[in-house]
């Protein structure tokens, strides 16, 4: 088993639902990424830079709700303000699959 943590340490994350609304490549990136702009409902709408172009084509992307970690500090990428961190895992070619979801649910809501 890896680091156990508390129930309390868990229930700081906020991990959040947000509908992506615009995706487009980030220009000054040093590994391929997009900046997203993520609608998280009467959370207001946030920026993300995500390393995802691998599998996912920007256009594609729209529409997509992604679980967020919504309550990290907002950290400079690049020169853009990312923040939210958009969740993922690596596959076995070390390429991020996005979390999701198969249904749809309330942008803003969060992990339960």
């Amino acid at each position: 088993m890896g680091n156990v943590i508390d129930w309390s340490d868990f229930q700081r994350v906020e991990l959040r639902v947000g509908t992506i609304v615009e995706a487009m490549p980030h220009p000054r990136a040093k590994k391929p990424a997009y900046v997203l702009t993520i609608d998280l409902g009467p959370l207001g709408t946030k920026t993300s830079s995500a390393q995802i172009t691998d599998y996912y084509d920007a256009q594609k992307l729209l529409g997509r709700q992604v679980l967020c970690v919504y309550n990290f500090a907002p950290k400079s990428v690049a020169g853009i303000t990312s923040e939210v961190l958009v969740t993922g895992v690596y596959d076995e070619d070390g390429k991020v699959v996005l979390a999701g979801f198969d249904r749809p649910v309330p942008n803003g809501s969060r992990l339960a």
